[in-house]
């Protein structure tokens, strides 16, 4: 449009900026979320579209809005279908594992879901557990967080029902 690149990049720039903040608007919390590898890709796209748009000499303008679109009308519609129907749920969400129970470190499922001993000590430092005992429970999240739930006790563990695994464990202390 600009016969100066600096020009074109200002105002390309401007403009994708102020576009994909009116669709993440419009498509709502959930499209920037990272609860799944899909949310996850979707994230890194968009930076990835607007790295081009601001950085390229070609006419990147149009075809970067048009990905930003259609990645937010992906993420709707997939997000859409997904909380509608479990199997595409299942598809394309991972489940929660867990990793210590009950005190006890469940190396089987640690060496599974690719977790070092090593995070899941540091898991239970930031939550303040001093002890691998004072936890009894600590879970991968779906996004690759860390849960640690340090009292059972006094509850049906309902938090837990989605977890890999958990149901097949008794919520009594051992």
């Amino acid at each position: 449009m600009f016969d100066n690149s600096f020009l074109n990049t200002l105002v390309y720039g401007t403009i994708a900026y102020i576009a994909i903040i009116l669709m993440l608007r419009i498509s709502g919390k959930r499209t920037l979320s990272k609860w799944n590898s899909f949310d996850f890709v979707v994230t890194i796209a968009f930076g990835s579209i607007l790295s081009s748009i601001l950085l390229s000499t070609k006419d990147s303008f149009g075809t970067g809005i048009l990905g930003f679109a259609l990645l937010v009308s992906f993420q709707y519609v997939l997000t859409w279908i997904s909380t509608r129907s479990s199997l595409i749920q299942k598809l394309i969400k991972a489940e929660p594992a867990l990793l210590l129970y009950n005190g006890k470190i469940r190396e089987d499922v640690m060496k599974r879901e690719r977790v070092a001993e090593g995070e899941v000590l540091a898991a239970l430092r930031a939550s303040g557990a001093g002890a691998i005992e004072d936890a009894d429970a600590v879970v991968l999240e779906t996004d690759g967080s860390f849960s640690v739930i340090t009292d059972l006790s006094q509850s049906s563990a309902s938090a837990l029902k989605d977890v890999r695994e958990f149901d097949r464990t008794s919520t009594s202390k051992a």
